[in-house]
């Protein structure tokens, strides 16, 4: 099933559970800036225990079937970061390959533990060391919308699945149907991002910290109100209702890649299913629940 390199990497580093496999960034499309801010971040965040994993990947993955993903399954996670969705796919697919061009992938040895099905290595989209049309199953999950052209990017991830195979993608919404409280809701955190996003590392993280705290609790503890006093259709329409189940080290984390990254781009529903079908993809699901919008398509 593990297909070789198409080239050999440029170093290979042995960390405790396993060999991460090193392969040149370097591209047109790609900001290593974006980049290297994402590496602090997953370093920060290391610590995913098996139950965040394991609730995390049911929302992300519910428009998954077994013929979709199962034990013969040849997967390719691009933009892995620390490997929570790696982790959780683990034990559903036969092998999966997971890339990241970021620091992240150091630390992801440590979350993956002695699992065997993985291989790690680091590099970008435009320097995957695959061949074209390899693999059964490819995802790219929050990642995409923070690459310069994010259509080439998707595209260029396509092109990695085999006939036959699945093409799995997260990518932000942009609010499209919540209304004019929502739109500026988003119009005032997206200018807070475009200042903290700027800010010295240290400075940064204790600034989204503190968004965690004074920006998304209070939403979130309403919500989890509601529930509790029985108005679950409020809870649900209430801003960051995502969150309401939660750990704050997650929402500390989201808070982070929110608010902390430089470069970002939402979509509409539409937009993601021309991007995707314009790429080859048909059978299109976009999954309605959170988060917003993850959607799958089959290479014909």
């Amino acid at each position: 099933m593990v297909r070789e390199f198409l080239r050999a990497p440029y170093k290979i580093t042995n960390k405790k559970n396993r060999q991460i496999y090193i392969f040149d960034i370097d591209g047109k499309n790609i900001d290593k800036k974006v980049v290297d801010e994402f590496g602090e971040e997953w370093l920060k965040f290391t610590n995913h225990d098996d139950d965040l994993v394991e609730k995390g990947g049911k929302e992300y993955f519910d428009i998954l079937s077994e013929e979709m993903v199962n034990k013969t399954t040849y997967a390719l996670d691009i933009g892995c970061g620390t490997e929570r969705w790696t982790k959780y796919l683990t034990s559903k697919t036969g092998f999966i390959e997971a890339v990241d061009p970021s620091q992240a992938i150091f630390a992801a040895d440590k979350l993956l533990g002695d699992i065997k099905n993985v291989r790690l290595s680091q590099a970008s989209i435009e320097t995957l060391p695959f061949a074209d049309e390899t693999f059964d199953f490819v995802m790219s999950i929050g990642v995409l919308h923070h690459i310069p052209d994010t259509r080439k990017a998707l595209n260029d991830c396509v092109k990695k699945v085999k006939k036959g195979g699945y093409f799995f993608v997260y990518l932000y919404y942009n609010l499209e149907s919540r209304g004019p409280f929502y739109t500026a809701l988003f119009k005032i955190s997206d200018l807070i991002r475009r200042i903290v996003s700027r800010l010295p590392g240290k400075l940064k993280h204790f600034v989204c910290d503190l968004l965690a705290i004074v920006f998304y609790m209070p939403f979130v503890w309403a919500g989890r109100l509601c529930k509790f006093l029985g108005f679950n259709n409020l809870a649900k329409r209430m801003p960051l209702h995502g969150y309401q189940n939660r750990s704050f080290f997650m929402i500390r984390n989201d808070t982070l890649d929110r608010f902390g990254t430089r470069l970002e781009q939402r979509f509409s529903k539409e937009q993601i299913i021309e991007m995707m079908t314009s790429t080859g993809l048909t059978d299109i699901i976009v999954s309605p629940g959170i988060p917003l919008y993850h959607a799958v398509g089959k290479k014909i």
